[in-house]
């Protein structure tokens, strides 16, 4: 796991939302393994533009704690790495890209709700989201971080 990376998520959520997503106590690592067993949703992708070698539209997954990765029905090595867009389905990428272009105009929205798809096929609905623009040590855009606490399964189709 990329300490850098967990600092500015954390930094950058301080910075937009004004109040600290974790408990900030401590080293990075204490603060990096608080935020990987956390009780709510924390996942990252990265900006292809900052040298994942990726085309834009394709931001790459590269950060999920460990409810984010039971939500999404697979390991680290099965979250990280995969185009984030694989999160929604096809039919609902359009939206998640509407949604993504207000963060990096805006920074950071909260309130988002979407249908999300989990590696298996399993679809839910994500409520009360939080999405923002994660910041480098200076001040450059190096990818976008949500949170969300709530989610409900939905019916197959």
């Amino acid at each position: 796991m990329d300490l850098t990376w967990v600092r500015w998520l954390l930094d950058s959520y301080a910075g937009w939302l004004k109040r600290e997503l974790i408990d900030r106590a401590g080293t990075i690592e204490e603060q990096s393994e608080r935020l990987y067993v956390a009780p709510f949703v924390v996942a990252s992708h990265t900006n292809p533009s900052t040298g994942s070698g990726q085309g834009a539209e394709d931001p790459i997954l590269n950060y999920g704690n460990r409810q984010a990765l039971a939500l999404w029905e697979g390991t680290w090595e099965e979250f990280t790495g995969i185009p984030s867009r694989l999160t929604a389905e096809p039919v609902n990428q359009p939206e998640r890209a509407r949604m993504l272009e207000q963060v990096a105009t805006r920074g950071f929205i909260t309130d988002y709700q979407g249908i999300r798809i989990s590696r298996t096929g399993r679809r839910f609905l994500v409520q009360q989201a939080t999405v923002w623009n994660i910041l480098d040590d200076h001040g450059a855009v190096q990818g976008q971080a949500a949170t969300f606490s709530h989610w409900r399964p939905l019916a197959e189709e």
